[in-house]
């Protein structure tokens, strides 16, 4: 029986964490520098404590006043505390059902010792669907799938 693909195989490995104790507006400089939607929240010891989305950012206009300065303060003061992650050795399979299941657009990625070692997101899994698609034809055309090129950045 075949290996099933796994996370491992799909996770981007180089993930941008931010502190708790950063401040939030310069954490939103790098979520827009590095044209990303959200990023893991990590103690000392790299373990996820939360997650910070642009929806979470959000939260600085909405408290804001007319005339007023956008309100300040830190990581941990906006951030989304509940961090769902998921193991690298978790098949692919599973991980879709995880996003069915989740409004997340995003998990982190754990070994067994809880350290976070990668982030899959909903297009790194359409990837493997795209993956996915070129191996069938193998089996329904007879000939190989041209060759693709695999990134490991989403």
């Amino acid at each position: 029986m075949p290996k099933l693909p796994t996370v491992t195989d799909y996770m981007v490995v180089n993930v941008r964490t931010i502190s708790p104790d950063m401040d939030i507006r310069r954490a939103v400089r790098i979520l827009l520098g590095m044209r990303i939607s959200g990023c893991p929240v990590v103690d000392e010891k790299n373990m996820p404590i939360g997650v910070l989305t642009e929806k979470d950012c959000l939260r600085l206009l909405a408290k804001g006043k007319l005339n007023a300065e956008i309100p300040a303060g830190t990581v941990a003061d906006y951030m989304t505390a509940q961090v769902t992650t998921i193991p690298a050795d978790m098949d692919i399979y599973y991980a879709a059902g995880m996003f069915l299941r989740h409004v997340y657009r995003r998990f982190p990625v754990v070994d067994k010792s809880g350290e976070i070692v990668g982030i899959l997101s909903r297009s790194d899994l359409l990837r493997a669907v795209d993956h996915h698609f070129d191996d069938a034809k193998i089996y329904s055309s007879g000939k190989p799938a041209p060759p693709r090129e695999h990134s490991n950045k989403g």
